[in-house]
């Protein structure tokens, strides 16, 4: 029997017993203060449930079967507006007064008007001309910050024997930095080219669009033998799309609604943590 895990920074006593209603579920069982699981659900009830969920700003999470986190074998993250709280070169080009140029391409490109994710990027890193390499770091120092429960995932993942692979369409001088400081087991992302400490406005070597990402996610899984439902995606763009295809838990953050609409799994409301109500209790 399939299990439902209600997930809300406020979730209310009353939206509980509607959705437990309508999904016929068998009881219900608090996992945390933000977290409940109704146990048994109808299946048939499945889109009923899942609508009126999303329109409570409650994230329902449908599971046929509940699984411990230490099956699974991959932890996959697309870096800005997942993992952080920024898209990186839209805030580089805030240096030059460029941000809303910049910006307007990287939505569009994000909401999958843009079908070229690598002509988009390099329209937008050619703006970046001339842009000193030390706004990179004001960038990383003062903007960039962790998405709430990033570490905290992270932590169980590695703790409960994942390999953790962070890819993005951004840019190295970043996920580098994260790399090292979250202990991450791979990174990869586009090389901004620097001359005499400025940007050129070019990307040196292949550019890190969705086919790269799926591929550098495709590579770690066969390395491990890892099978779609022991992988974990998070990503919010649709250029993120590729890669959450090869996973079971393809988790949309905060996402675009083309994003949403095909990813398994959604949090809208929730930190990047309640991921790790949806397994199974380890002891």
């Amino acid at each position: 029997m399939a299990h439902i895990i209600l997930q809300a920074p406020r979730l209310m006593a009353a939206d509980i017993e509607r959705l437990a209603a309508i999904a016929c579920a068998d009881g219900v069982q608090e996992l945390a203060p933000t977290a409940m699981r109704l146990l048994n659900v109808d299946s048939s009830a499945r889109d009923e449930v899942m609508a009126m969920a999303q329109a409570a700003h409650v994230d329902a999470a449908w599971l046929e079967s509940v699984h411990r986190l230490s099956d699974c074998k991959v932890l996959a993250m697309d870096m800005d507006s997942t993992l952080i709280n920024i898209e990186c070169i839209d805030e580089i080009a805030d240096a030059v007064g460029r941000k809303a140029e910049v910006a307007a391409i990287t939505e569009a490109s994000m909401r999958g008007e843009i079908k070229d994710f690598s002509e988009s990027l390099r329209r937008r890193v050619a703006l970046l001309r001339g842009v000193p390499e030390s706004a990179l770091e004001q960038v990383f120092i003062q903007r960039l910050r962790l998405n709430p429960g990033a570490e905290k995932l992270i932590e169980a993942a590695r703790a409960h024997g994942l390999k953790t692979l962070l890819v993005s369409g951004g840019f190295t001088f970043f996920s580098e930095r994260l790399r090292r400081g979250l202990a991450l087991d791979e990174a990869h992302a586009n090389t901004l080219e620097v001359a005499d400490g400025v940007l050129t406005g070019r990307v040196l070597g292949d550019i890190v669009d969705g086919a790269a990402k799926a591929r550098h996610l495709q590579a770690l899984a066969q390395s491990l033998d890892a099978s779609p439902e022991q992988i974990i995606v998070l990503g919010d763009g649709s250029n993120d799309l590729p890669m959450m295809a090869q996973a079971y838990y393809s988790v949309a953050y905060r996402a675009k609604p083309v994003v949403r609409a095909q990813a398994r799994f959604a949090l809208d409301v929730s930190p990047l943590d309640a991921v790790l109500n949806w397994f199974r209790r380890q002891h």
